[in-house]
């Protein structure tokens, strides 16, 4: 929030009001991101971001548990600890479409989106326009630049790209398709398990072990070679005020850092606009302010 100068006492009061509703349970999710005008920290200028979504775990679900030795021992213990991370609202559907585009676009429910009804700026389009690569990488998607609803445990919800007019259903890839030769991914990439993988259906183990198996090699890679990946959640279990797990690990980012900073989807979305070298930033975003203290 902007500094408000001695010689005008009459906006005192505003201040304080806003400092006080900051910290109530129900708003502190929000006021990170929404704050006015956010300026762009100092932040790294990685060749990769790998942002991968899990699904409807708490916290204090994932970070300690001895069921997600990975993400604690390794990602947690090796990068950066967001311990104030918020989800913006329930059901799933939504949030990923905050956490793509800088808003809900109108959808408050986990429905089957109509393919390219949708031309809002979003990560990929603001990715595109700058010349800059982006894909996703689904994994149960049937085929690449598959608009299917649901087959098996894929579940287009998770998958607010296909909404979008402007952004290239080709670039919807599945998960076999996600590169072992890291230097050939794009610049932005997000990452959704299954239903099963992402600890929607299956267990905080069984995600666990998903991320270690399928992506702990681009991890290690990643400390070593400029690049970054983001770890967070969709929502919570509906029963902690919607904070969730957030991790990120990478060469720049800290070793065993983290930060009691109030977080959500629009602050990951503008940090990774940010990290990209983006200059535009898509609904909220614009708003939000950069992730900082975890860098190096």
């Amino acid at each position: 929030m902007t500094a408000v100068k001695a010689a005008k006492p009459s906006r005192r009061p505003l201040a304080s009001l806003a400092g006080a509703v900051a910290l109530t349970g129900a708003s502190i999710g929000l006021w990170a991101a929404t704050g006015t005008t956010a300026q762009a920290a100092a932040l790294p200028t990685p060749d990769h971001v790998v942002v991968v979504v899990m699904e409807n775990h708490a916290y204090s679900q994932v970070i300690g548990s001895s069921s997600a030795p990975y993400l604690n021992n390794t990602l947690k213990a090796g990068g950066a600890d967001l311990t104030q991370s918020y989800g913006l609202t329930h059901p799933s559907e939504p949030n990923y479409y905050m956490l793509f585009s800088g808003s809900n676009q109108g959808r408050t429910d986990d429905s089957c989106v109509s393919v390219g009804s949708l031309s809002a700026p979003n990560l990929a389009s603001e990715l595109i326009a700058a010349g800059k690569t982006w894909a996703s990488y689904n994994e149960s998607l049937p085929s690449q630049g598959s608009t299917t609803c649901s087959s098996g445990n894929y579940a287009q919800k998770h998958n607010p790209w296909f909404g979008f007019s402007n952004v290239p259903t080709s670039t919807a890839k599945t998960f076999a398709q996600f590169p072992t030769d890291y230097t050939t991914l794009p610049k932005v990439s997000f990452v959704v398990p299954n239903l099963c993988s992402d600890m929607h259906d299956c267990s905080v183990s069984a995600g666990d072990t998903w991320i270690k198996n399928n992506l702990g090699a681009y991890a290690t890679w990643a400390k070593t070679h400029n690049s970054v990946l983001a770890v967070t959640f969709d929502e919570d279990n509906k029963l902690s005020g919607n904070r969730i797990p957030t991790v990120f690990y990478g060469e720049h980012v800290t070793p065993g850092s983290s930060t009691a900073t109030t977080y959500n989807h629009y602050n990951v979305l503008r940090t990774v606009e940010d990290l990209a070298g983006l200059t535009t930033h898509a609904g909220n975003a614009s708003s939000a302010s950069d992730i900082t203290g975890i860098w190096n």
